[in-house]
């Protein structure tokens, strides 16, 4: 029933990219949001590694399934279903924001696929930025202004991120680690007739028991051994999730209580 990460060209909340700059955006401002009306009813948000410890008391954390795994903090169990924000985005649990959510509708980009350099870039379909007298100026006498320069220096901190996410992906691959998921959830009433989650990868604890010591000692130094044990221990969550969906009258529990 769970959906892997979105595959389009661009990422996912994005749909569309254009370059900031300050002939064409030097008189706009950015607004301040109490919603992330982006947010709709995403159900897996895409989780750095420098996320896990604190995603992992709220959230379910696993992998996309398909060639290049991405960790996915899970919102909810079921397409368009987020426990966490309803509809127009307004947070409704407390909880702690994923980068991915906050970073949006700027990112870094390479305007040609042989740039060195990223560029500040911004997705003009957000009604977050335009000409209006409000929020914070993006520019001041031409130049970026305090505030874009926090906004490039968070951008940058993701993209660093990102790439230790990757590095440790690699590792997970290296190692043959990841599996196919797959998690039932019993129901009280009906305890022969288990919800059952798949379409999401997570680590194989046998596999990680096999480990060459060389291996551990290894990951133990690098820090990659509490990002595998966050994981793990998240993927009990996937019960809190499901609970939260039915008590907010979403998803196959709430429709079968529904029916009965």
């Amino acid at each position: 029933m769970m959906a892997s990460a979105p595959q389009a060209q661009l990422p996912l909340f994005y749909k569309d990219l254009m370059p900031l700059n300050s002939r064409d955006h030097g008189t706009w401002h950015a607004r301040a949001v109490d919603k992330a009306s982006w947010i709709g009813g995403q159900h897996a948000i895409p989780l750095t590694v420098d996320e896990f410890s604190q995603a992992q008391r709220f959230f379910p954390i696993v992998f996309s399934a398909g060639d290049n795994p991405v960790p996915l903090a899970l919102m909810g169990l079921n397409e368009g279903i987020n426990v966490f924000f309803d509809d127009e985005g307004k947070q409704i649990e407390e909880a702690y924001v994923p980068a991915y959510i906050r970073r949006y509708p700027f990112l870094l980009a390479r305007l040609k696929p042989d740039a060195e350099e990223m560029s500040l870039c911004f997705d003009p379909s957000s009604d977050l930025l335009g000409e209006f007298e409000e929020g914070e100026a993006l520019f001041t006498d031409g130049q970026p202004s305090e505030h874009t320069k926090s906004l490039l220096g968070f951008c940058e901190q993701f993209e660093q991120a990102g790439a230790r996410t990757q590095a440790f992906i690699d590792e997970l691959n290296k190692a043959e680690l990841l599996m196919d998921g797959e998690v039932a959830i019993q129901q009280n009433d009906k305890p022969d007739q288990p919800y059952i989650y798949r379409g999401f990868r997570m680590v194989n604890q046998d596999k990680l028991r096999e480990l060459p010591a060389e291996t551990v000692k290894q990951w133990f130094d690098i820090g990659l051994l509490p990002l595998i044990y966050a994981h793990l221990f998240s993927l009990d969550l996937m019960r809190v999730i499901f609970a939260k969906q039915t008590m907010q009258g979403k998803g196959p529990g709430a429709a079968a209580s529904a029916a009965a």
